[in-house]
């Protein structure tokens, strides 16, 4: 009885076919195969460097993470409308603006009814145009959520995993909005 020979192979380095010498062997010759370790190797460095980085994070590095995918989040959601504050459309940048800042309510940083799309000029420039936007959140959720928006709520202190996990939150949701357009 005869053994077949093996059946040629694609080297995984340079993309030439080869005779292969052993069953598992999947790149040509010397040099690929130096090739292929070194990529292997940098690409285990990467990992753990990416690994210890992770490790050294700080809660606050968490936080910005979290609320940088959330603000793109609510201006996502609400690319359709126009600023919260003073109504206008137009074709600059806009924020996701916080009703009661995260300065003065941290506990509502995360809260999808105190935060909308609001223009730079309003932002920025205006402080919030608190004024305006206040009118608007009337009309757009109700004087009730309005008053509990403005009302006191418990003091939040979110742990790493809680952060990871509202990330993890809005990047689903953005993922989503994106593919269904």
């Amino acid at each position: 009885m005869q053994l077949k020979p093996p059946k040629q192979k694609k080297c995984k380095i340079c993309g030439d076919k080869f005779d292969p010498l052993k069953p598992l062997q999947s790149v040509c010759g010397f040099n690929c195969a130096v090739a292929m370790a070194t990529k292997q190797r940098e690409s285990k460095e990467r990992k753990e460097y990416k690994e210890k980085k992770v490790k050294l994070k700080t809660k606050a590095d968490w936080l910005r993470e979290a609320q940088t995918i959330f603000n793109r989040w609510i201006r996502l959601r609400d690319e359709k409308d126009p600023c919260i504050s003073c109504g206008r459309y137009h074709t600059g940048q806009y924020h996701a603006g916080h009703y009661r800042t995260v300065g003065s309510a941290p506990e509502l940083r995360f809260c999808e009814d105190n935060c909308h799309k609001q223009c730079v000029v309003c932002n920025h420039h205006l402080s919030g145009n608190i004024i305006l936007y206040r009118q608007s959140l009337i009309k757009k959720l109700g004087l009730a959520q309005l008053e509990w928006l403005e009302g006191k709520h418990e003091p939040k202190h979110y742990t790493i995993e809680e952060i990871i996990e509202i990330k993890k939150k809005y990047s689903d949701r953005i993922k989503f909005h994106n593919s269904a357009v």
